[in-house]
């Protein structure tokens, strides 16, 4: 299931993040780290999707099966059989060591795929896939849910059929740093897509948005609207409350829905972050999947080093009476989502929530602020400047991409250049985006 569906049930003893709740004993916020991240199977040579993540997975495991174990690190299934997610089994006590332990998965996978003469590919979404007609799901175990999910959402769309993302998952010890974390991550998650937009592309077309997958995901859950509700949550005060206000009645929808009970579960709330009771983690869902883990595991760095300035600079939860309204940071969200770092943050409250001291400012200046006050707070590891220098200078993934493509690109310009995002995965290096 797509990342932003996490697999249920079977998948709790192996998420990222996991040991938060089974495995280990409760971490407290920042004691650890969970990172995972969704790449889709595609041809070598013309790059479109190959559904075969369960023979890959079978390859891996030397039998058939939906999650392989490798030491710290493990790959699963996800919905879709075109995409395979990759993440570190156990929390970690720092990021610095998980480009490297990302990109040799993605080596050890790679050799795998080319006996199918396939290849793992980067990206928010496929540029050219067609969902209606290609999307293949996920047959084997827990194929129940699978079908459930496709029964009242229909699956084979953008939302569901297309789309990959990173998951980043920060720990909560007790209920006072769940209502902490929860609120400063609320806070930070409206200006993730002025980073990470990795998605400008959909349908071998330009999109006008830099991050076309959180588009279309704002509306993939329509049917059951207390699933999703705005997308970026509303203050919540305790684990007691946010039982009450968003898990229950959206139990209720489901079950109004006829989903037989079988959707009865915390993973079926979809907002850009969501509490894993089961974990003690809450997951954060709005980065689209970027061209090496060296790039992806930067901007986890500094989303996380954000979150925990914010965390750290209030006795209690930052903004936790809504000061901020929700309708405001859905506003730069929604304008994040199609603009990204050229969007301009105007809200003076949002500014100062965030703990700076300037006027309006295009949103990768905010960023170029927030970085430099991280790293000489020495919240954020010197290892980071050169691939966030990168992306605040030529713009994030998507801006490259555009770049790169020119005006009115084809499906020949599109396939090169995506050709190139591949070499760079392979490499574990950043896209430099020029024509």
């Amino acid at each position: 299931m797509s990342a932003e569906h996490p697999t249920p049930a079977r998948r709790g003893a192996h998420d990222a993040a996991q040991s938060c709740a089974s495995r280990a004993p409760v971490l407290d916020a920042f004691g650890g780290y969970g990172v995972e991240i969704e790449y889709m199977i595609v041809d070598r040579d013309g790059l479109d999707v190959r559904p075969i993540a369960d023979e890959l997975l079978c390859l891996g495991a030397g039998h058939p099966a939906a999650d392989v174990e490798r030491g710290e690190m493990g790959w699963s299934n996800e919905l879709a059989l075109h995409v395979l997610e990759i993440k570190n089994r156990f929390p970690t006590a720092t990021l610095d060591a998980l480009p490297e332990a990302f990109h040799a998965e993605i080596t050890a996978i790679n050799a795998l795929l080319e006996r199918h003469g396939a290849q793992l590919m980067p990206g928010g979404m496929h540029p050219w896939m067609d969902p209606h007609t290609e999307t293949r799901l996920w047959t084997h175990e827990n194929c129940a849910i699978y079908s459930t999910y496709d029964r009242i959402f229909d699956c084979r769309r953008h939302g569901w059929g297309n789309l990959q993302s990173v998951h980043l998952n920060l720990p909560f010890g007790d209920d006072e740093q769940f209502a902490r974390l929860h609120a400063a991550v609320r806070l930070v998650l409206p200006i993730l897509p002025a980073l990470a937009a990795s998605s400008p592309i959909a349908d071998g077309r330009l999109t006008g948005f830099m991050d076309y997958r959180l588009e279309v995901y704002r509306d993939h859950q329509r049917q059951l609207p207390s699933s999703i509700g705005e997308c970026i949550p509303r203050p919540t005060g305790s684990p007691a409350e946010y039982r009450a206000q968003i898990l229950a009645p959206m139990y209720r929808e489901a079950a109004e829905y006829g989903d037989g009970g079988v959707l009865q579960h915390e993973w079926l709330n979809v907002r850009a972050a969501i509490p894993r009771f089961e974990r003690n983690a809450i997951e954060i869902r709005v980065l689209d999947v970027q061209e090496c883990p060296h790039a992806d595991l930067a901007i986890a760095a500094v989303t996380a080093a954000l979150v925990r300035r914010l965390y750290d600079s209030y006795p209690s939860a930052p903004d936790a009476d809504g000061t901020i309204r929700t309708a405001a940071l859905v506003a730069t969200f929604r304008a994040c989502l199609r603009d990204a770092e050229q969007t301009l943050i105007d809200d003076a409250s949002y500014l100062t929530q965030l703990g700076l001291d300037c006027g309006p400012c295009r949103a990768d200046e905010l960023w170029a602020r927030l970085i430099d006050l991280l790293l000489a707070e020495e919240r954020l590891a010197p290892r980071w400047h050169a691939p966030l220098q990168l992306i605040l200078e030529r713009g994030p993934l998507a801006r490259r991409i555009v770049a790169a493509l020119g005006e009115d690109p084809g499906r020949l310009q599109m396939r090169d250049v995506y050709r190139e995002l591949c070499q760079c995965l392979r490499d574990n290096r950043q896209f430099q985006g020029t024509a």
